[in-house]
């Protein structure tokens, strides 16, 4: 049974509930379908690369000390804990690095919160690859919404860490989907999940993005599930989060749109809206790179034959990504990484030490970032311009539209396929990540997902 009815219940809440109590039993159509596992696959992958990275080290080593039931594992490592200290790990492995996706019209990384959530879960209650997919569509459709109705950029403005709200709720959606929970009962974990929404964009000051993955994916995805998990258990809250007195979007919302929550759920999958990265980079790095290795394929371009750079895209993103303390969130540095090296991998982009190379110092200096009102205006979008003078007085130009990865150039299952192995295979194994990609592929074929565990331990 739904629960009961009450006046007090507005539509809007009657159709989210539904949707999600509703989602497992619905199929998802085969293109959503496909798209989710690119993501499932992809934000495992950034998971475990991630269990090697200081804010995964981190994350292992105090989920270590939390004990718990065995319900649900840690991945890259042997540590078995309850399914919220393994949503919290999880998420904070997946956004250890920058290789995880994103969804720029809500301004979140969905799938650091949301899949952690699900995998969790997923172990729990045993259920099967199908419900696994189906779970993790539904968190992106209800997460992305979230903050496209607290209209995201501006709700960023005004201090709000979009990328800590969108997931937590998209978290929730997922584990209590997979707690089996009735429409009544979403009611309420929507309501505790309300509760515990938080997150500053303070996190941008973090040097060493420990506290950013726990904002970005670990606290979301977390706490999601731990709402879930007290509402399967038995507890009981308000019904109607989102309208009524003292209700969210009274607490968060500065002009809010709630309709946004449930603007063509079912017809319009968030999921094929959302970006998978070509590179292990910050998301406004991805443009200029692409731009980059267009140009280094074209005209063979080395290092040393570059008199200056030029970079131009939108204020936000020149401001998030300037000269930052980190390789992989620093555009100057990647750029010259990539000129130097013809490429940028999951190993270079990581390399703290090369930020001292003169080599890379010296080409940094000649690399010009550059934010532009015109690009401003297309923000999500996300489009650079590179522009390349050559110590032989040729002028080469790039523009990149649309990136790698994204809904307007999307990155087919044999690219997502070669990232998430490059990333696998140097923790679990060349044989036990080739297995690990096949079985994401076929998962409608996992009977159980607990099944997975020996896949995904190291």
């Amino acid at each position: 049974m739904a629960g009961k009815s009450s006046s007090n219940i507005s539509p809007l809440m009657q159709k989210l509930s539904g949707y999600i109590a509703g989602a497992l039993r619905k199929p998802l159509p085969a293109a959503v379908a496909e798209k989710t596992k690119q993501h499932l696959l992809d934000t495992i992958a950034a998971m475990v690369s991630g269990s090697r990275l200081l804010p995964g080290q981190q994350a292992i080593s105090y989920t270590r000390t939390l004990g718990g039931n065995k319900e649900a594992t840690v991945l890259g490592s042997r540590v078995l804990t309850s399914a919220a200290n393994a949503a919290l790990a999880n998420g904070m492995l997946a956004h250890a690095d920058e290789t995880d996706d994103s969804h720029a019209p809500s301004l979140t990384h969905p799938g650091c919160g949301i899949v952690p959530a699900a995998l969790a879960m997923a172990e729990r209650e045993a259920r099967n690859g199908t419900a696994l997919l189906r779970a993790v569509a539904l968190g992106y459709d209800v997460g992305t919404r979230l903050t496209m109705a607290l209209h995201a950029y501006e709700f960023k403005e005004d201090g709000h860490s979009s990328h800590s709200f969108g997931p937590m709720f998209g978290a929730a959606a997922a584990a209590s989907a997979m707690c089996g929970l009735n429409q009544r009962q979403v009611r309420h974990a929507l309501s505790f999940t309300a509760q515990q929404a938080a997150g500053i964009s303070c996190w941008a000051r973090d040097a060493d993005h420990i506290e950013k993955a726990f904002d970005f994916g670990g606290m979301p995805a977390r706490n999601g599930t731990a709402a879930a998990a007290m509402v399967a258990h038995g507890f009981t809250g308000v019904d109607d989060v989102f309208s009524g007195e003292r209700n969210f979007f009274i607490a968060f919302g500065n002009k809010p749109n709630p309709g946004e929550l449930i603007r063509e759920l079912g017809k319009t999958y968030e999921i094929m809206n959302t970006n998978i990265k070509r590179w292990s980079v910050g998301s406004p790095i991805q443009a200029p790179l692409d731009s980059l290795i267009e140009l280094i394929r074209a005209h063979g371009i080395k290092g040393k034959d570059v008199d200056s750079v030029e970079v131009i895209m939108s204020h936000h993103s020149a401001n998030t990504v300037n000269n930052r303390e980190m390789p992989d969130i620093c555009l100057q540095h990647m750029c010259a990484i990539m000129l130097l090296d013809g490429n940028a991998t999951f190993k270079s982009s990581h390399d703290v030490k090369r930020m001292k190379d003169p080599k890379v110092l010296a080409l940094r200096k000649r690399i010009k970032l550059v934010g532009n009102d015109e690009f401003q205006k297309i923000k999500e979008k996300r489009q650079a311009v590179v522009e390349i003078r050559m110590r032989d007085g040729r002028k080469l130009r790039h523009h990149t539209k649309a990136v790698r990865g994204t809904r307007d150039n999307p990155m087919t299952r044999a690219d997502v396929d070669a990232k998430s192995y490059d990333l696998l295979a140097p923790v679990l194994g060349k044989a036990r990540a080739r297995k690990l990609c096949d079985t994401i592929w076929a998962i409608e074929k996992l009977s159980d997902a607990r099944k997975l565990r020996p896949l995904l331990q190291a």
